[in-house]
């Protein structure tokens, strides 16, 4: 790549970004630790001080835009904890001589239902410390902020909705409903249907895995001989798609429905695809972009599981034993994504920073004052850019009644006292920041793998050329982003969203780094490793090359038409799932996640990975199972 090309692609015109510049002071502040404690293997960037940090409020991070997610000085430190950088003998530099009844290490939305269990079983007055590595609270229920002429344009910067495979439970649905949030009728409501009528999903076929570059319109509403004939591919392609497509026959006619679930158990989608239904590894790439179940792609899904999803083709002459994916009518998504549930989540716990009475349609415009999020004398304090580093009983784990919870803020160790601790960050860490643990526990913690995801969000002066091309959503199999679409026309209270093509809009890009061929868990780490190695530049980069080669056609300019970026990455994204192909037949109960999560002593543990599920209720119910575990600790059950 040449200067020519980052001319061409508007590189040349670099739009204002307002940056993380806590998370670059983070980073140095991180390596000053890192030296002091001798520790030369922490993995970490400093590449990313290019951003213009002129325009925006850089105290008010939900408006930063550049790199954020896990941005550059929000991992470092839990880094050095994972290579071995504090232990018994780590120098406290801050005794803060705070004593609280609950420290809660992570602030998504495990941990701030987490605290409001807490008050609710132990009442309003318990005192509660809720500590957070990044700069804002939320952990991936992050939202992303653009300013452009005046009005404001929001959209998620991680988990999107609230929908889930399975039932919420009785906790889940009522904590929803006590936040303010009504979820039966949300779409009719809030969702203006007719905005995008007339557009179409498309597939971007690319010219390095067909015959050229080309976006058509109509997946799934042409017939399918007819948008395959509008696809540029070769007449054998096009004749094992439509047939893919189109035929009702089963491909495993020896087996009965028992064995043919035991069967496709065992094969991945691509297998069956290729073994079975027998076509072409050209066709079978038309697929390579789809995120099935937790994101695993078609070389990794077992072929039940592609069956379960009701929507992928090669199973309509088939029967087989087995429920489908369940589907609920229990959903709804935000502007802002499930910011909008930690923001009430926060309203309750810390009103000063959000005052006033809110529900789902108020706090979406409210402002928080993040300077009252760790207020001395409330009940709940947030305390961010703080890292945890050491958790440890006073003494026995079995009799102790108090312990310690040591972290790094400003490159200096502060210590806090507190009667219970719940662990809401990340099963993989837990193992080292809480090193008194049974060998037995940290194995399972160590077990599981998050899946790396990326949500890049471009706001664009307006959506004319998708209007011209016809598509509102498109697939691009081979693409950086495997997933891109106009965001969701949702208006709640004052927030309205753009009703004309003419005005500016924010596009959702959805990246799932993967490299076929390998076991899934090599896939998500080869995964991290290529988000942590790409610096915004390069990402940047990536974002408007696909755009106009995607959109192009339509008379999109990337010079004139992207007014601002946000690349959120997540190298540890979402739960760990269990699969028929990557895992044992554990026994429910020898699961690694149900080990993993055990009480000790006065810590509990609480996230989505305890669940084994990367959705928003498993998360609530988790937290709730972590206080129980205190009620027991303390004596209460």
């Amino acid at each position: 790549m040449g200067d020519s090309e980052e001319k061409n692609l508007g590189m040349d015109r670099p739009i204002p970004r307002r940056d993380f510049i806590h998370g670059l002071a983070t980073g140095l502040v991180g390596m000053a630790a890192s030296r002091a404690f001798g520790q030369s293997g922490a993995a970490f960037s400093t590449e990313e001080p290019e951003a213009d940090l002129s325009g925006g409020d850089r105290s008010y991070p939900p408006s930063l835009t550049g790199l954020r997610g896990q941005y550059p000085g929000s991992f470092e430190i839990a880094h050095q904890a994972r290579d071995g950088g504090f232990g018994a003998d780590t120098p406290i530099d801050v005794e803060t001589a705070e004593e609280y009844d609950l420290v809660i290490v992570g602030g998504g939305i495990s941990g701030l239902a987490a605290a409001y269990f807490f008050q609710r079983d132990f009442g309003t007055s318990a005192r509660i410390l809720i500590i957070d590595n990044h700069d804002d609270f939320g952990g991936h229920a992050k939202r992303n902020e653009f300013h452009h002429e005046g009005r404001l344009y929001l959209v998620n910067g991680g988990t999107l909705s609230i929908e889930c495979p399975y039932p919420y439970s009785f906790t889940a649905k009522a904590l929803v409903k006590e936040l303010g949030i009504t979820v039966e009728g949300y779409f009719a409501n809030y969702e203006d249907h007719s905005l995008y009528a007339g557009l179409k999903p498309g597939v971007f076929f690319d010219k390095e895995h067909f015959l050229g570059d080309k976006l058509v319109a109509g997946a799934g509403s042409k017939p399918w001989p007819q948008f395959f004939a509008e696809a540029p591919l070769s007449p054998s392609t096009r004749h094992d798609l439509v047939r893919l497509f189109t035929e009702e026959r089963d491909y495993m006619p020896s087996l009965d429905p028992a064995q043919k679930a035991q069967a496709l158990k065992r094969i991945s989608y691509q297998t069956y695809l290729r073994d079975h239904v027998k076509i072409s590894d050209t066709a079978i790439s038309y697929f390579a972009g789809d995120g099935y179940r937790n994101n695993k792609r078609v070389d990794t899904c077992p072929a039940f599981e592609a069956w379960q999803e009701g929507r992928l083709p090669g199973f309509a002459g088939m029967k087989v034993d087995g429920i489908p994916t369940f589907r609920s009518d229990y959903e709804a998504h935000f502007p802002d994504g499930n910011a909008t549930i930690t923001r009430l989540l926060v309203n309750r716990l810390v009103s000063a920073a959000v005052p006033g009475t809110h529900d789902m349609t108020s706090i979406v415009t409210a402002k928080v004052d993040y300077s009252k999020l760790d207020l001395p004398g409330t009940a709940v304090r947030i305390r961010l850019n703080s890292t945890a580093v050491l958790v440890r009983h006073e003494g026995d784990p079995a009799k102790a009644r108090r312990v310690d919870v040591i972290y790094v803020r400003d490159g200096k160790t502060c210590r806090v006292r507190c009667n219970n601790v719940i662990m809401a960050c990340f099963n993989n860490i837990i193992r080292y920041i809480v090193p008194e643990l049974p060998q037995e526990q940290k194995d399972a913690l160590a077990y599981a793998s998050k899946v790396p995801m990326q949500y890049t969000n471009v706001l664009l002066r307006n959506w004319r050329p998708w209007k011209r091309l016809g598509v509102s959503e498109i697939t691009a199999p081979h693409g950086y982003h495997q997933y891109l679409h106009l965001d969701y026309p949702i208006s709640l209270g004052a927030y309205q969203f753009n009703r004309s093509p003419d005005e500016p809009i924010v596009v959702r890009m959805m990246r799932n780094p993967n490299s076929p061929g390998l076991p899934r868990k090599e896939q998500q780490r080869l995964g991290r490793l290529d988000m942590l190695n790409t610096s915004f530049h390069d990402g940047e980069l990536e974002v408007r090359r696909q755009l106009v080669r995607t959109l192009s056609p339509g008379g999109f300019d990337p010079a004139g038409d992207i007014l601002a970026l946000t690349i959120n990455r997540w190298p540890h994204g979402y739960a760990y799932t269990y699969d028929t192909l990557s895992d044992p037949p554990f026994a429910p109960e020898q699961r690694p996640h149900v080990i993993g999560r055990r009480a000790f002593g006065r810590i509990a543990i609480a996230n989505a990975d305890s669940g084994a599920a990367a959705y928003t209720n498993e998360a609530i119910d988790q937290a709730e199972r972590a206080v129980h575990d205190c009620l027991f600790s303390n004596g209460y059950v």
